[in-house]
């Protein structure tokens, strides 16, 4: 019989922090408010995760019509006035490379081929060097792909356990499957007084302080970030790729919120453009990238749908990755639809409103991200970063030192305490920076830029509000 006692210790070891016991009790409250209890406050206001359609976003169109029509092909003559040609187009091109020619049925493990083919086309248009569909695979999200590769480079060894660095702040994913897979988390530290940059000298002693107690065996960027929103420039990227080649290291380069960039004057660039770019020196470095549904501008989080390119991947390891993925059968189709969207735009009847709608999405999330910056930084003792990309804000905060010593009284993170007391005298909800990670002696929080201008707004005054407050408590 399973019990705690005897339970996967690595399961036990495992944290998630943006569904932590902050968010539990954000959901208790709510819950309460909606039973007509007294609270405080009128509505929680949750900033935790970045779950894009909970917070209001609307789909995308031409997405919602081709998950439509390919799960149900019968609308393509019952509803066809209903749907865009474009849309009967893609689910019909869909569709035809499925067996039986249902979204029902198993695809190749690593995903329908036409959708590993308009993947391979996105990112050749995007790059400007080729990709193949063959160093394609969909998976249930960017995070099913992620822990995928992780498990590539697993060792079995107790006595050499293999090490995976990890940018601090990092998104628990990484720290949670490092748990889950018995392997160690090489944390190197972010720049934060150089937004967020990546410091070489940081990676050379992250790399040498692990040697002693671990095999380091992969390097994993976070790009554009999370929790920090930085954008790396390319000279940077290109460091790190050196880095890597020196340190015979597989780089993970994590490129889900690529399409959020908000700097007028910032622009994404991959890591497989910048290691083309570096020449031949760098042929055989091996680089797996991620993209997913859940962020940029379409926010599809529950369908489940990402994609990995393995480069410079060798073929018996390619192989054996895809050996890994077929004890899972396939992904999700609808996901793999989703990914189809996502990586080609339609070009006929559909292409007006759906570069309607993906401009409208990002203009207002850019919008908010300047709203929360600039907001962020006029409260004192609050400081946070200009957000180059992604959906978060990833602020500073000045705690006094009796929150502190209060926090070690309770035995919690003081960023914590902060965070439980925000919730329960304003409903606001966000997540620890001790959660994501985080420099030793200093305190952080994250919030996504998700809920709308108008919640944002009444989200700034409260927070602002509550921060003097809890320094006046604090002394």
């Amino acid at each position: 019989m399973l019990s705690l006692t005897n339970l996967n210790p690595c399961v036990k070891e495992m944290q998630y922090a943006v569904r932590g016991p902050i968010v539990v009790r954000a959901g208790e409250l709510d819950a309460q408010l909606k039973k007509g209890e007294s609270l405080p406050f009128k509505q929680v206001i949750k900033a935790n995760i970045g779950d894009a359609h909970a917070m209001g976003q609307k789909p995308i169109t031409f997405v919602r019509e081709v998950a439509a029509l390919s799960t149900c092909p019968s609308l393509m003559k019952s509803a066809a006035g209903s749907f865009s040609e474009d849309a009967i187009a893609r689910a019909s091109e869909i569709l035809g490379a499925t067996g039986g020619q249902s979204m029902g049925a198993y695809t190749d493990s690593v995903g329908i081929s036409v959708v590993r083919q308009h993947v391979a086309e996105y990112i050749s248009q995007r790059d400007g060097f080729p990709a193949s569909p063959d160093d394609i695979f969909i998976g249930t999200g960017a995070s099913g792909c992620i822990k995928n590769i992780m498990k590539l480079a697993l060792t079995m060894d107790p006595a050499n356990k293999p090490g995976f660095m990890i940018p601090v702040p990092q998104y628990p994913l990484y720290s949670a499957c490092c748990a889950e897979f018995n392997a160690k988390l090489i944390s190197y530290y972010m720049d934060e007084g150089n937004n967020w940059t990546l410091d070489i000298a940081e990676l050379e002693r992250a790399y040498e302080d692990a040697k002693s107690h671990c095999v380091p065996k992969a390097i994993c960027i976070i790009n554009p970030g999370n929790p920090t929103g930085q954008n790396l420039p390319e000279e940077n990227i290109a460091e790190i790729i050196r880095f890597a080649t020196r340190k015979n290291l597989l780089i993970m380069a994590d490129e889900v919120y690529q399409d959020n960039i908000w700097g007028d004057a910032d622009k994404f660039t991959s890591f497989k453009k910048v290691l083309r770019q570096l020449g031949p020196d760098h042929d055989h470095q091996p680089l797996a990238s991620f993209h997913s549904v859940s962020k940029g501008f379409m926010g599809e989080c529950g369908l489940r749908g990402g994609y990995c390119e393995m480069t410079n991947f060798l073929p018996e390891v390619k192989a054996m990755l895809v050996k890994l993925i077929s004890a899972s059968l396939c992904s999700s189709t609808v996901g793999q639809a989703a990914v189809s969207c996502m990586v080609k735009a339609p070009t006929g009847d559909a292409a007006e409103l759906y570069k309607t709608e993906t401009q409208a999405t990002l203009r207002s999330l850019k919008e908010r991200s300047i709203m929360v910056h600039t907001k962020l930084n006029e409260i004192p003792g609050i400081q946070c970063n200009k957000l180059q990309g992604a959906m978060y804000a990833f602020p500073r905060i000045d705690i006094p030192k009796n929150a502190i010593a209060e926090a070690e009284s309770r035995g919690m993170e003081p960023d914590f305490l902060y965070c439980t007391e925000l919730l329960e005298s304003t409903g606001i909800c966000v997540v620890p920076g001790s959660g994501f990670w985080q420099t030793p002696g200093t305190y952080h929080f994250r919030m996504t830029i998700l809920p709308s201008k108008e919640q944002l707004v009444v989200f700034l005054d409260k927070l602002a509000e509550f921060h003097v407050a809890f320094r006046e408590k604090y002394g």
